[in-house]
């Protein structure tokens, strides 16, 4: 989408939208183009949420590498591991009902289950899943050799656990921060076993509908199209192979730890929501913002129940998670004074660096 100096602007959401604006907006623009042209992105969209509700949107790239159709503004991007934030607001929200505990072992909610080399549910808590200190194996290394093959795989969140329980522990209960999305698998069978209703529904009912994230969801056993308008991901196993379409997937083996679909301008608004406190209350946001250094996600961010923090540049400190998937990659951060910026891309960032500039638009958006 291009930059015209001209304003046009519509409620939607309850959100002051501006899909034109001069000045920082042209900024972001700019930095959005020079990111999909260095990287060879198919396609980058972005969106961002200033102090006072004013919503800016872009684009740049194309949505479609065959017809060459335009990047859908605020399109439908899968957003991976955000979906672990979503997760980490339900469990908190049971807990603010009194029906966990954060302190309370898994074993009093999966009795027997969660066993393996140096894994016992029994020295497990529900507060060291949701801040990746309980030592639990990865269960996604398994894709560690190539995502292609597993495009239109589905993936029984209990086969995803016996994957992971095939495998050592990393560490002791509570030693130390090791990133692993078996966490969240397990705290989603916990909410399962506890309400006796699936994950996805009960992201939908306390959290998708409550904040009328319309274009927000998560997708149905076998639902392998996205619903709306979207720009197609893209992959390679291997750098010198064409790029695959990947659009169309099966994404249960992210399941409640990276399964869901939104849009940029969504996530701003969960986020957004989530810091103003409208989701939880006080005492459970302070203990979602009780963080452990997470060095593994960069060399000064920090890791609470489902939440990730790092310092801005310009001073303070923002709020956010992130997430990849195959054909999606998803960078955002919201801070406390209501600022919130997400921009995806529609093929996997490869290395740090890449990882980097797409931070790097992100922070600029927010400090503009």
């Amino acid at each position: 989408m291009s930059i015209r100096h001209a304003v046009v602007a519509a409620l939607a959401g309850g959100a002051l939208v501006i899909t034109a604006a001069p000045a920082h907006a042209a900024d972001t623009q700019a930095e959005l183009r020079a990111l999909v042209k260095q990287d060879a992105y198919p396609a980058a969209l972005a969106s961002v949420t200033g102090r006072h509700g004013q919503v800016r949107n872009f684009t740049a790239g194309v949505g479609d590498l065959e017809t060459r159709e335009p990047v859908p503004v605020d399109g439908e991007v899968r957003i991976g591991s955000n979906t672990k934030t979503f997760t980490a607001v339900v469990v908190l929200q049971l807990v603010a009902e009194g029906k966990l505990e954060l302190d309370a072992t898994v074993e009093r909610y999966l009795p027997n289950l969660v066993r393996g080399e140096g894994i016992d549910g029994r020295d497990i808590t529900l507060r060291q899943l949701l801040n990746h200190t309980s030592g639990l194996p990865n269960y996604t290394n398994f894709l560690a050799d190539g995502l292609l093959p597993y495009q239109h795989w589905y993936g029984e969140p209990r086969t995803l656990l016996d994957l992971a329980l095939e495998q050592k522990a990393t560490g002791a209960p509570g030693a130390t921060f090791a990133y692993s999305n078996t966490n969240y698998l397990v705290l989603g069978l916990i909410v399962e076993r506890l309400t006796h209703r699936p994950i996805g529904e009960q992201i939908t009912q306390r959290i998708v509908k409550p904040l009328n994230l319309r274009r927000t969801y998560f997708p149905g056993v076998g639902e392998e199209q996205l619903r709306g308008a979207h720009p197609h991901g893209y992959h390679h196993d291997d750098p010198k192979a064409p790029l695959v379409d990947v659009s169309e997937q099966d994404p249960s083996f992210g399941w409640a730890a990276g399964q869901m679909v939104s849009t940029p301008g969504e996530l701003n608004r969960f986020f957004a929501a989530l810091l103003k406190g409208r989701l939880l209350p006080a005492n459970l946001e302070r203990e979602m913002r009780t963080t452990v250094p997470a060095p593994e996600l960069g060399a000064k961010a920090r890791y609470g129940l489902g939440l990730i923090s790092q310092p801005l540049p310009c001073g303070g400190v923002s709020w956010g998670h992130g997430g990849t998937i195959t054909g999606y990659a998803t960078t955002n951060a919201a801070t406390d004074d209501g600022r919130a910026a997400t921009v995806a891309v529609t093929n996997l960032p490869r290395t740090e660096e890449q990882l980097g500039r797409i931070q790097k638009v992100v922070d600029g958006a927010l400090c503009g």
